[in-house]
């Protein structure tokens, strides 16, 4: 039988420990605990956070890895004794709270030097994501950052993007510098053929209106894969 909350001591229970000691002293567990709130008359919201907790081990993440909270379904999470809608409707909104608190303030002003510049900066948001997203960073002549734009939201696998929908707000705002960033949902940030092929034909259409592509990042896992350094070592052999 699991233990009542009110059976643990005062610097056991999530919302005191968090008070008394800081966030960082609190286990997963515990902080999903605090989200979502109680339990129910057989088990602690804390028990309630574990059996959550070990969805994860069931969809192959790595046990520290809290991801997979980002790929859980309300439906999902309801079929747990003990959460409902609500509650999983908290645990959901706190996950894009966390995806959006990883996007960077302030963009403006920001130059970018190097492919490790843009892949840190995008990093932390596109990660986490389950689908392909693709972006385009649009810099001035001084690789300042002007806009990063949604370009397409694609499936697990593969995000379907035309070369003139990327080129359009770069052309709109007469920017010379652009580059090209999206994520791999395996975790995996090796550039596939399709991503070979479409930066190659992508640079042709940007050389033709006077646009330089600067670079295509993929983003993995805490990872990331120029492009534009694979094609350079590519040239290099012919």
């Amino acid at each position: 039988m699991s233990i009542k909350m009110k059976e643990l001591p005062i610097s056991e229970r999530p919302y005191e420990k968090l008070e008394m000691y800081g966030e960082d002293a609190l286990s997963d567990a515990e902080l999903l605990a605090i989200i979502i709130k109680s339990g129910t008359k057989e088990e602690s919201s804390v028990t309630l956070a574990q059996k959550i907790l070990s969805l994860g081990q069931e969809t192959n993440f790595k046990k520290s890895n809290i991801k997979f909270l980002q790929e859980l379904s309300i439906e999902e999470l309801t079929k747990i004794n003990g959460i409902g809608k609500v509650k999983a409707i908290q645990i959901k909104a706190v996950c894009e709270l966390a995806k959006r608190i990883s996007r960077p303030i302030d963009i403006s002003k920001i130059k970018i030097k190097t492919p490790q510049d843009i892949a840190g900066l995008l990093m932390d948001e596109l990660k986490l994501e389950k689908k392909e997203i693709v972006k385009v960073v649009i810099l001035n002549s001084q690789n300042e950052i002007m806009k990063i734009q949604t370009i397409s939201l694609g499936g697990t696998h593969s995000a379907h993007v035309e070369i003139k929908d990327i080129l359009h707000e770069a052309i709109k705002r007469n920017a010379t510098k652009i580059i090209i960033v999206h994520n791999h949902p395996s975790g995996n940030a090796t550039p596939s053929k399709q991503d070979i092929e479409f930066t190659k034909n992508l640079e042709k259409a940007c050389d033709i209106l006077g646009i330089q592509l600067l670079d295509h990042i993929v983003i993995g896992e805490n990872q990331y894969a120029s492009i534009k350094s694979y094609l350079l070592k590519e040239r290099m052999k012919e």
